[in-house]
């Protein structure tokens, strides 16, 4: 029996996810999120911690906030960012957990 295509809905989701992977295919904006995913992190914070420019921490929370896993308030003359929900904090966790198993398996990772 044929399936049935994906439904508008599904697809939106498809893409969405699509936005998020790539967001996250970048070893920066991991370290990022690593960071808000620990508690809300001003802008000048998260530069001085990763060691990077006012305009590369900019232009990676951009991707971040379009891909719809950071949010930013201002608080005075501080930027703050936080996750949007909890549960990019539980994604990144499990793809870690994938690869430490992975790696514990025997098998090498490519970079």
């Amino acid at each position: 029996m044929p399936k049935a295509p994906p439904s508008a809905a599904d697809e939106q989701i498809y893409e969405m996810q699509v936005r998020i992977c790539k967001a996250f295919a970048n070893t920066t904006r991991l370290r990022m999120l690593d960071l808000i995913a620990k508690r809300e992190y001003a802008v000048s914070d998260i530069q001085s911690e990763l060691r990077l420019s006012a305009p590369n921490v900019s232009q990676h929370l951009a991707i971040l906030k379009a891909a719809g896993v950071v949010t930013t308030r201002r608080n005075g003359k501080q930027i703050l960012c936080s996750l949007t929900i909890p549960e990019v904090k539980q994604a990144c966790g499990l793809i870690r957990d994938v690869l430490r198993a992975q790696f514990r398996n025997g098998r090498k990772l490519a970079v």
